[in-house]
């Protein structure tokens, strides 16, 4: 269900196509809640089916049209209702610490490919949540222009705080998965050494 929230979120910045919504969901929610888009065009028709969002056709071009999407009082509500309510935590599914456990089922060249696969993989998640970082810090961020600009100004610095928060906890979780994996990689050696 978080994917209407996140949806919401974006929408309640203002209206946006389907397909603006994607680049804007990638650019900024899609940071901390994967969805592909086969899940997002669904997902706004079961809210507008539940009345959370409103589609209006508009004319784009001589023949063309296109859904814009406008979050209801309904959708608002929901939307403040969830933001307000405690969080679902779930159960962790990591396929990477559970490959870490077995090991020893493989060789110490493959173990090291996964952990080297492992550090590249959050160095390049590192450098987005810092650019995102950067983002905030310049004002350089479409979506966070948008979200100010219907934001009251005494608001702004607060806005700023949380987009700052949640993406220097990103990038921390980033810089340990890099420091778990590297650690990692001094295991291999030495096991392989004393073995």
């Amino acid at each position: 269900m978080s994917l209407r929230y996140a949806l919401l979120a974006i929408l309640r910045v203002g209206p946006l196509s389907g397909y603006d919504l994607q680049k804007q969901f990638s650019q900024s929610v899609g940071h901390v809640w994967h969805a592909p888009d086969s899940q997002i065009y669904p997902e706004l028709r079961k809210m507008e089916a539940d009345g959370l969002i409103e589609g209006e056709e508009q004319v784009r071009g001589a023949r063309g049209t296109r859904r814009v999407y406008h979050v209801t009082a309904e959708g608002d509500a929901a939307y403040r209702t969830w933001m307000a309510s405690p969080l679902d935590y779930q159960r962790v599914r990591d396929p990477a610490h559970l490959r870490a456990a077995y090991l020893e089922n493989t060789t110490p060249d493959a173990a090291r490919d996964f952990l080297n696969r492992h550090v590249a993989y959050w160095e390049s998640e590192l450098e987005q949540f810092e650019g995102e970082l950067n983002h905030i810090e310049h004002l350089s961020n479409p979506m966070l222009v948008r979200r100010l600009e219907i934001t009251p100004p005494a608001e702004h610095e607060r806005t700023l705080a949380y987009k700052r928060f949640a993406y220097e906890g990103l990038a921390e979780r980033a810089r340990g998965e890099i420091a778990w994996a590297r650690r990692g990689l001094k295991l291999v050696d030495r096991l392989e050494a004393a073995g």
